[in-house]
């Protein structure tokens, strides 16, 4: 290990200039994480984050097919695609949990993406292997025997940085993809690590969509890998980078706020919402049911998937209440629908007010 390695860049006026921009818009966006609606736009962000990660490797699953996943439901979809979302699922769910410079996190992260998914995950590469673009082989990546040198390098240099956490995750995420460590998932895992680096800065980038960018932008995303490559500098990266990043504040910054009336409800929200609280708003209707009768109506084995990812979205919205919110663990306890939740129920197109 080299404690002297430092990835070659460089601070270009515009990388200074979009860093300063991203810390602006961070303060003015933090409102849209805090507050009662704040668990559903978690949910909602957490499923595009996996949808846009794992759409860029070709996974052609939808954000309907993954939130079903996320519900236990049955999709009909290829074995591996289906893998892959519920490999994601766990993987964003326990990445709290590891430290960014710690080498064996970095693979047991590796090895939960790629679980079923090839052989030997969570280890380095024991071959060769080149980047393609199309038939042309645009990234020959170092020999494997050199990988575990690399890779100890890289992370020490992270765990040492002093550079600001957008440029030095933009830059690991780019020496990862040169390195290319493993034999199959390694842009999922760059992405995924990135977006660790940035929540231990700031906990808001752990719900923000920056994957879901990067796939809107996916062509873009693979030049600026190359001119990085071809300028022997992260450089060219780390700008594409903070370019997306302040494209995902920027529509954090136009989300509704919790609590706001139907009508305020953006397009987007509406539509997540009728994919799981819309579902919970049509059993409802005007009754007050259990947990039990909830769990019948909308068909589900397990209550937690009830609590966590139903119940406790409409409650923090203000869409529906509890009968006793004294003892909201009395077995008497009932749910129903607030009147803000009626007007959004109604607000609904009628082909989507049955669940």
């Amino acid at each position: 290990m080299n404690s002297e390695y430092s990835p070659p860049f460089v601070l270009s006026a515009l990388i200074l200039t979009r860093v300063a921009d991203i810390a602006e818009r961070i303060g003015q966006v933090k409102a849209a994480t805090e507050g009662p609606g704040a668990l559903m736009l978690r949910r909602i962000n957490r499923i595009r984050t996996i949808h846009g990660t794992l759409a860029i490797e070709g996974n052609r699953l939808t954000q309907e097919q993954v939130t079903a996943i996320l519900d236990g439901r049955r999709v009909l979809a290829p074995p591996r695609e289906v893998q892959e979302v519920r490999n994601a699922l766990l993987a964003y769910e326990r990445f709290r949990q590891w430290t960014p410079s710690a080498e064996g996190d970095l693979l047991e992260a590796h090895g939960v993406l790629m679980a079923a998914l090839m052989e030997r995950p969570g280890t380095y590469r024991g071959g060769g292997v080149g980047v393609m673009a199309g038939e042309t082989l645009v990234h020959m990546a170092p020999p494997a025997g050199r990988v575990p040198t690399l890779m100890a390098d890289l992370l020490g240099w992270l765990g040492r940085s002093a550079d600001h956490p957008l440029i030095s995750s933009s830059v690991f995420h780019y020496e990862l993809e040169f390195i290319h460590p493993f034999a199959d998932g390694n842009g999922r895992t760059g992405r995924l690590w990135q977006t660790l680096i940035l929540s231990r800065w700031r906990t808001l980038f752990a719900d923000l969509p920056i994957e879901t960018m990067v796939y809107a932008n996916q062509g873009a995303y693979y030049q600026a890998i190359q001119d990085s490559t071809e300028a022997s500098s992260a450089t060219p990266f780390i700008e594409f980078m903070l370019r997306v990043i302040q494209a995902a504040l920027a529509e954090l910054e136009s989300e509704p706020r919790a609590g706001t009336l139907p009508e305020q409800v953006s397009e987007q929200v509406t539509e997540q919402v009728t994919e799981q609280v819309g579902r919970l708003l049509a059993v409802l209707g005007s009754d007050a049911c259990s947990a039990k009768d909830l769990m019948s109506r909308l068909g589900l084995a397990h209550r937690p998937t009830l609590l966590y990812d139903y119940l406790r979205p409409a409650l923090a919205a203000g869409w529906v209440a509890m009968t006793d919110p004294d003892h909201p663990r009395s077995p008497r306890q009932r749910y129903c629908m607030t009147a803000v939740g009626k007007r959004l129920a109604a607000s609904r197109p009628p082909e989507q007010r049955t669940p």
